[in-house]
C-alpha cells in the first residue's frame, strides 16, 4: 500500500473513531475545520465589511472598493484589511484557543483565514505574525498569531517570517483598555524589527496576521514599523473583528 493510500485509510479510521467536531459547540460535522450550520451563521462568516479596517457594512454598499466613513476620512497605515468572522459569533472559540491551549483548532482557523484573506494572500509575498512581549509568551508559551500564520503558509504558499517583528514593551493587555485612544497609546513604540529581518521585509508585500482586530491600533502600530523597514505594502488579516455597536475604528 503507498504512503497516500495508508494515510487515506488513518483518516478513515480516526474519523470513524473520533468524528470530526464543530469548533464552536461540538456537533458532528463533515470535517475539522467545519462549523455546524448555526455557528456558521452566527459567526458572521462572509457579510460585507470595509475594505479598509474590516467593519461590516450595509448590504448594498458591499463591494471590493467600498469604505466606511471613518476609513475615507483618514485611512489606517495598512492598505486593506480582512477578518474571518465576527468575535462576537466566535468568542468561545477564539479564547480557547488563545488561553487555553485549544491548538488543535489551528488547521479549522488557518482554513477561514485563507479563505478570508484570499484577495490579500493573491498579491502577498510575506506573512508576518504580530508579535508577543517575551515575558508573555513565556508564560502562554506559544504565539497565536505565528500558529495562525505558518498554518497560513502552509496552505497558501506564501512564505512565512514568524520572528520578523518583536514587541519591545511589556504592554498591558488591550482588552483591558477603555477606549480607542487608549489602545493607541498603549501600543505606540510597541514593536521592532528584528535585528537581521530588515533585508527580508524591505521591497516586499506584507499580510499581517493576528488573532483578533478591536479598534485596530495593535495592527496600525506594527504596519508603521514594517513600512519604516521598507515594505512596499501591508494588509491585515484576522481571525476575528470585534463589532461593537456605534464604536468606530480609531484611525
Amino acid at each position: 500500500m503507498s504512503m497516500g493510500a495508508l494515510a487515506r485509510v488513518k483518516g478513515v479510521v480516526a474519523d470513524a473513531l473520533f468524528p470530526p467536531q464543530c469548533p464552536s459547540c461540538g456537533v458532528p460535522t463533515g470535517s475539522p475545520s467545519a462549523l455546524c450550520m448555526t455557528c456558521w451563521e452566527g459567526a458572521g462568516f462572509g457579510e460585507p465589511a470595509c475594505r479598509r479596517c474590516a467593519l461590516p457594512l450595509e448590504s448594498e454598499l458591499s463591494d471590493e472598493t467600498a469604505e466606511c466613513a471613518a476609513c475615507l476620512a483618514r485611512p489606517p497605515a495598512f492598505s486593506r484589511a480582512r477578518a474571518a468572522m465576527r468575535y462576537e459569533g466566535g468568542k468561545e472559540m477564539v479564547l480557547r484557543f488563545k488561553h487555553g491551549e485549544r491548538t488543535d483548532y489551528t488547521p479549522a482557523f488557518a482554513a477561514w483565514l485563507q479563505w478570508a484573506g484570499a484577495p490579500l494572500l493573491a498579491d502577498a509575498e510575506l506573512l508576518v505574525p504580530v508579535p508577543l512581549h517575551r515575558w508573555r509568551l513565556l508564560a502562554r508559551r506559544f504565539n497565536q498569531s505565528a500558529l495562525l500564520a505558518n498554518g497560513l503558509s502552509g496552505l497558501s504558499g506564501v512564505p512565512c517570517l514568524p520572528d520578523a517583528l518583536v514587541r519591545t514593551r511589556a504592554t498591558p493587555r488591550q482588552g483591558a483598555m477603555v477606549s480607542a485612544r487608549a489602545r493607541r497609546r498603549n501600543v505606540l513604540a510597541a514593536f521592532a524589527v528584528r535585528p537581521g529581518a530588515a533585508e527580508a521585509i524591505r521591497d516586499k508585500r506584507i499580510v499581517l496576521i493576528d488573532d483578533v482586530m478591536t479598534t485596530g491600533a495593535t495592527l496600525e502600530a506594527a504596519t508603521r514599523t514594517l513600512k519604516r523597514a521598507g515594505a512596499a505594502d501591508v494588509c491585515a488579516l484576522a481571525l476575528a473583528r470585534v463589532v461593537r455597536a456605534g464604536e468606530a475604528p480609531i484611525f
